[in-house]
């Protein structure tokens, strides 16, 4: 039995998707940030990096979107959530991913998370006023060059799908011009038809 630990409206959506689409036996645990419970010394001891999402496995803890999401495909291979059977095509899956932790979620986190970058307030003014530009761009080159539709990898759905979906979620918040999107739009609403996001979203949200 695996326990994630995530926090609502985080990128510890994907991780959740990934696991109701294995069919993988797990329970949640949900993280209040508004209190700041992620820095809690009870969930320190969890994750010392004080972020979510993280999983509890019977091997020890998993951290990292991209390593827990291939964790999970390798994990439940009966789930066909990654071509495990063809190297090339998994480390594509793995170039998309690392591309959405390494530069997308990078570029949001500039919205609120400036001090991680700079100490004078009108830096943290200037990175807000960059985020439709800069995230605008990560997802302009997702639509024309990466999304091979109708999910991510082409015919067939795959870890990257709900990793996009997740990140996807935060581009009004972003004021990123969507009509711009039209197959990330199309993307989304794809994914909102499947039983597992219908499931977790609910959950979430409760």
């Amino acid at each position: 039995m695996f326990k994630l630990y995530y926090a609502p409206g985080t990128c510890a959506l994907a991780s959740h998707i990934a696991l109701e689409e294995a069919g993988a036996p797990y329970t949640t645990e949900k993280l209040d940030f508004k209190s700041n419970q992620q820095n809690s010394p009870e969930y320190l001891k969890v994750n010392p990096k004080g972020r979510v999402p993280a999983m509890v496995t019977e091997r020890g803890v998993l951290t990292e979107t991209p390593a827990m999401l291939a964790f999970i495909a390798q994990r439940f291979p009966q789930a066909k959530l990654a071509p495990l059977d063809d190297a090339y095509a998994f480390a594509e899956v793995q170039a998309f991913n690392s591309y959405l932790c390494s530069t997308v979620h990078v570029a949001h986190a500039h919205k609120m998370r400036g001090a991680r970058w700079a100490t004078d307030e009108a830096s943290f003014v200037d990175m807000k006023r960059m985020i439709p530009k800069t995230v605008g761009a990560t997802f302009a080159l997702i639509e024309h060059d990466m999304l091979r539709g109708p999910w991510v990898m082409g015919d067939t759905y795959t870890i990257c799908d709900p990793y996009l979906y997740t990140l996807g979620l935060w581009l009004e918040g972003d004021s990123v011009d969507v009509s711009t999107l039209p197959k990330v739009l199309a993307h989304r609403r794809h994914m909102e038809q499947r039983p597992a996001v219908q499931k977790v979203l609910a959950e979430e949200k409760r």
